[in-house]
């Protein structure tokens, strides 16, 4: 009997259990400091208690870090995972049929068209990697503040050469690299629509920048690298990439 119950559970329970997260990738441009902190209340007080009410946790909310002279103030990224395809559809819908959330957004729902609380919004659908289905909180013990979350996109040429680089992580084992290194990855996910496609994006964290250049000096002289970087089979699949370096905000659940 106990048998007969365990397959039961893993026939109907394993799809569930393993079911591969989509993640919206949300970021939004601002003008300065006042729209800064109105995205920050939005976010805070608006749209993640409503996400967790309908079901939806582990939010991330990053900023550049304050090195980056270039996006420092002007960025906020928002990473919202979702289980399926139907969630994320349906969300806009439940947003809008929670009362507690249209009073708290309202600065962000009903801004005049001259004093908007952002610049733009730019939308990234990407779904889980196979080999890394769910985003993780990585376990990091540094202040919020000092902490450096890398987000990566690598591009390829065509759609069958980004597959290529995606295979590379999921069945060569870049992965498997990333995490004997201590990377402490929160999500690997294939772009299913955004204007860098075909490509990938990924995070990875770390305690500080010190940390975050020691990994990676320690990662370019690893021999599994090194191997797997001079295999025939994954040459020359990416022909563009670009990179963030952000830290999470005070109420971010990543």
């Amino acid at each position: 009997m106990k048998y007969t119950l365990t397959l039961i559970f893993l026939l109907f329970m394993a799809p569930v259990l393993l079911a591969q997260e989509y993640y919206e990738l949300r970021k939004y441009v601002l003008s300065g400091p006042d729209q800064e902190r109105r995205i920050d209340e939005y976010l805070k007080n608006a749209y993640i208690p409503a996400a967790k009410k309908a079901g939806i946790t582990q939010i991330g909310v990053f900023k550049p870090v304050s090195s980056d002279k270039e996006n420092f103030g002007k960025l906020i990224f928002v990473l919202t995972p979702f289980k399926d395809l139907a969630t994320f559809e349906k969300f806009p819908r439940v947003l809008e049929g929670n009362k507690e959330y249209q009073a708290n957004a309202k600065d962000y729902l009903d801004a005049p068209y001259n004093n908007p609380p952002y610049q733009r919004i730019e939308t990234t659908l990407s779904k889980a990697f196979v080999a890394f289905r769910k985003a993780r909180k990585p376990k990091l013990s540094s202040p919020p503040a000092q902490r450096v979350y890398e987000l990566r996109s690598y591009e390829g040429a065509t759609e069958k050469i980004s597959r290529n680089k995606i295979e590379m992580f999921n069945e060569a084992g870049e992965i498997e690299i990333f995490e004997r290194l201590g990377f402490n990855a929160v999500f690997y996910s294939e772009v299913l629509i955004g204007k860098d496609r075909p490509n990938m994006i990924y995070m990875t964290a770390f305690e500080d920048m010190k940390s975050r250049d020691q990994h990676w000096d320690t990662f370019r002289s690893d021999s599994g690298w090194e191997k797997l970087r001079d295999d025939p089979r994954y040459q020359n699949n990416v022909s563009g990439r670009w990179t963030y370096l952000l830290f999470p905000t005070d109420y971010s659940d990543l």
